[in-house]
């Protein structure tokens, strides 16, 4: 097999060529974990934006408050959802 380098096509050997395929495999196989902590980050972010929404001087109505504590809900659920970490965030209230 012979591979490109900034000085032009070289020959790989056997163990090369095992060490690039291993890197791609575990490359691939650590796709699903690099797309979760993604997903936590963005999760804990929007966590974090909404906290304002439950303090008790929030000028929100209490029906108003329901509807984000259950947004917060979904949003700190996901993790433990079917699918993980393929899933949809749920909707911020309006």
């Amino acid at each position: 097999m012979k591979t490109l380098t900034p000085d032009g096509l070289v020959d790989l050997t056997e163990e090369e060529i095992a060490q690039m395929e291993a890197e791609k495999k575990a490359w691939a196989e650590g796709a699903n974990d690099r797309i979760a902590a993604t997903h936590r980050e963005n999760r804990n972010d929007l966590l974090a934006a909404s906290d304002w929404t439950q303090a008790n001087d929030s000028p929100l109505t209490a029906e108003k408050k329901v509807e984000w504590a259950s947004y917060r809900t979904a949003l700190r659920d996901l993790p433990t959802s079917e699918g993980w970490p393929s899933v949809t965030f749920p909707t911020e209230p309006s």
